[in-house]
């Protein structure tokens, strides 16, 4: 197949030729124009018609859309519409030597070169009147220029392969055309065939044209620049989401590369990309060494760097960390050298990014003094980015630093304020990819200061809104988001809902897919917990330790949901060592905030579990210390009931009674049944801790009885929230509580019913685990 022509570009440029004849009037010149040129130059759109991009069959525009855009515009001939006019000048290219002539004869549309009009003007020749000329340069000038010089280079056999199908292309038109032009020399196939009175079912006829009347989908007229124009879109759709090509279009490029089209290098490129998602070290190695080893010959090295750049974000992701480093720092070498600042901004981002994901990894190159602080790496990328205006980069990075102000407790105002800056950038310069880490940032943002109405909100905004427009593990984050606040809820199955909406062909990219399973995971993990089902708690947990997924926010999470594990078991031992193994990272500076205070306050319910609230009041309180001052809301009000879990075993009723009563609205608005339940039973047991100070050596004392009705207030509500969650040992808790307030309130009737449903859920509970 030819390099650049196709029947259908041979069919625009009849609309040229028709244009250019002057037949088409001055109201319709504008849409047919539009048409030309549109398809000629297509705008790079990211809506979601140009990202489906939806092709023909057989070519780049069909015969239906030449039909659609010239039939509705009359024609200067009275009678006869644009599109009458059109048929007309692709049926009088009746052979395969008037499809040479016309290309011949195309420099006629053209104004001639100053040279032909000094030289007509010798000879005395006048200027050609009656008729529109293109100028040179023009789009359309252009493009005629290049057709008439590609069909020159076309070998013999290429050319026939043409005419064939432009035969073939046309063929649907052919009654059309017949009925308007009654009095001409009518054949579908070749003029010649009927100057010898030959049938189309001579033997002759059947050698030369028997597969322009089949439904081949080998014969494809595709040349090969739409083809590296197809390419290149599919390269761009999975460097800007993530996945991998579905497997229509797969098929189609197959189908495209075997029908004769000279493959273009990109398609190793491709091909890389695809088995990289998939999982496939070995193919994607391959294809990115022949990908750039045909590039170096056409680009003379300069592409070196990004060879290198490749190399290491592949090896990154197969854990091949010391191979991914030594890549990319080789890369920043190059690009400096070359003075390819775009090259090396990227690098230094993906080196930061790097190293806040494994810290360990990057201990010897930061130790070697290559590489400053996290404040002093996150300076230079701006001043860079700003320097090249690299908007997009930063964008980025003053999220990377809103990040960091708040994991490090730096306080929310400047973190707010990096979003704001964002945000504006990204409005002001339409960085439409970079509204998807924005507002991941900021629901998580929400999640921490304890607004969780907020963190939905914004999880809805960027499904609704931004969701097609942002990469794809961005875009499972904001899902898993939503599965999580409903789950916290106790709303496994609208969770569980939300998170199989998710499109299979999603989830066919191997890193998409492990991000899948750990989340669905962690929730059934979660849910297990709450049941008690250690087995099954057991199971999931050793899956998930399995992925091993590179993001220090999710083996945190991981690492708090298996010293619950151990903690259900009753091995505090086994929790406690764990919760040290998990504090060791926090002597990093860049530690999270928010998981130092979770990790103080489960040692502070083991301490109080096991005897020791003396040791575990100092901890409470400098966990209360560290969320306030770094206004972790979510983490201050779970501080505080761990403070009061401690007083009420020290005795100090009143003052846990004070701490509690004042952080139940906050609480709720947390939206955290099992925060929510907690709170709720603390209440209660201090409640009845003054009640019994109360009526210690005094019977059926009136303020006794108000703080008796009051704890069972709050163990209802604390049995409502334990319910939502399934945690049938909280349930189990709550109902002896009250069926002893029931017995020392004297109603025997009410306490056995209570004892009696105790006793359900306990064999409830040990038929689930």
């Amino acid at each position: 197949m030819s390099r650049y022509l196709t029947p259908s570009k041979v069919a625009l440029l009849c609309v040229v030729s028709t244009y250019v004849e002057g037949t088409v009037p001055n109201s319709s010149a504008i849409p047919v124009l539009s048409f030309v040129v549109s398809n000629l130059f297509p705008p790079d759109n990211t809506d979601n018609e140009s990202r489906s991009f939806k092709r023909d069959t057989y070519h780049v525009v069909s015969i239906n859309q030449f039909y659609e855009a010239l039939s509705t515009h009359v024609s200067s001939i009275p009678g006869r519409s644009v599109w009458d006019l059109f048929l007309k000048k692709i049926w009088s290219i009746d052979s395969c030597d008037a499809l040479e002539s016309y290309f011949e004869s195309m420099t006629s549309m053209l104004v001639k070169t100053r040279e032909e009009q000094l030289r007509d003007r010798d000879d005395g020749i006048a200027p050609e009147t009656g008729r529109i000329l293109l100028s040179r340069s023009s789009p359309l000038g252009v493009f005629v220029r290049r057709a008439q010089l590609e069909f020159t280079r076309l070998q013999f056999h290429d050319s026939v392969n043409l005419w064939r199908g432009f035969i073939k292309y046309r063929l649907e038109t052919y009654h059309a055309w017949a009925k308007k032009n009654p009095s001409s020399e009518q054949t579908a196939l070749d003029i010649n065939l009927l100057d010898l009175g030959l049938p189309p079912s001579s033997p002759l006829a059947q050698v030369m044209y028997s597969n322009v009347m089949e439904e081949s989908e080998d014969d494809m007229s595709v040349s090969t620049k739409d083809a590296e124009r197809l390419l290149e879109f599919q390269v761009g759709e999975l460097q800007k989401f993530g996945g991998r090509v579905p497997s229509e279009v797969k098929v189609q490029l197959e189908r495209i590369m075997s029908s004769g089209v000279t493959i273009p290098s990109l398609s190793h490129y491709l091909r890389f990309l695809d088995s990289w998602k998939a999982g496939d070290y070995l193919s994607a190695f391959d294809n990115l060494h022949r990908y750039f080893d045909y590039t170096m010959h056409s680009h003379d090295r300069s592409f070196y760097q990004y060879a290198l750049l490749n190399l290491a974000i592949l090896q990154a992701d197969f854990s091949c960390y010391s191979e991914a480093i030594s890549a990319m720092q080789e890369a920043i070498s190059i690009a400096r050298e070359s003075h390819d600042m775009n090259c090396l901004n990227f690098c230094m981002s993906w080196l930061y990014h790097f190293g806040k994901a494994f810290p360990q990894e990057m201990a010897g190159v930061q130790n070697a003094g290559r590489l400053g602080t996290e404040k002093e790496g996150l300076a230079f990328l701006k001043a860079k980015a700003k320097e090249t205006e690299m908007w997009s980069l930063l964008s980025t990075t003053l999220l990377s630093e809103a990040k960091l102000q708040a994991q490090q407790g730096e306080g929310l105002a400047l973190a707010f304020e990096n979003i704001v800056k964002a945000s504006h950038l990204n409005v002001t310069k339409h960085l439409k990819n970079s509204m998807g880490p924005l507002l991941l940032l900021q629901i998580s943002l929400f999640a921490r200061t304890g607004l969780t109405h907020l963190s939905w909100l914004y999880c809805e905004v960027f499904r609704e809104c931004y969701s097609d427009k942002a990469l794809l593990e961005d875009f499972l984050r904001s899902i898993f988001r939503s599965c999580q606040i409903l789950a916290q809820k106790g709303c496994y199955k609208e969770a569980l809902v939300c998170a199989n909406e998710i499109s299979p062909d999603i989830l066919r990219s191997m890193k998409v897919n492990q991000h899948w399973v750990y989340f669905i995971g962690t929730l059934q993990l979660k849910r297990q917990l709450h049941r008690d089902s250690i087995e099954s708690a057991e199971s999931l947990l050793s899956q998930l330790k399995s992925i091993q997924l590179p993001d220090v926010d999710i083996s945190s999470n991981l690492s708090l949901l298996e010293i619950e594990f151990n903690s259900r078991k009753g091995d505090y031992g086994r929790a406690l060592q764990l919760v040290e193994k998990a504090a060791q990272p926090v002597q990093n500076e860049s530690c999270d905030v928010l998981t130092q205070v979770k990790l103080l306050c489960v040692k502070v319910q083991f301490l109080t579990k096991t005897g020791q609230p003396h040791s575990g009041l100092s901890l409470a309180i400098r966990a209360a210390s560290i969320a306030y001052h770094s206004r972790v809301l979510a983490g201050l009000w779970e501080a505080l009931c761990a403070v009061a879990g401690v007083l009420l075993h020290l005795g100090e009723f009143e003052a846990s009674t004070e701490i509690l009563e004042s952080i139940v609205p906050q609480v709720l608005e947390v939206e955290d049944s099992d925060l929510t339940a907690r709170c709720y039973s603390l209440l209660a047991d201090a409640n009845i801790g003054l009640a019994g100070k109360i009526s210690k050596g005094r019977n059926r004392d009136p303020a006794g009885k108000d703080y008796m009705t009051r704890a069972l207030e709050y163990l209802h509500g604390a049995y409502d929230n334990f319910e939502d969650i399934e945690n049938l040992t909280g349930q189990c808790e709550t109902v002896a509580k009250k069926a002893t307030i029931m017995h020392l309130s004297g109603d025997l009737l009410l306490a056995n019913d209570y004892a009696a449903k105790y006793l359900d859920l306990r064999k409830q509970n040990s038929d689930m685990a």
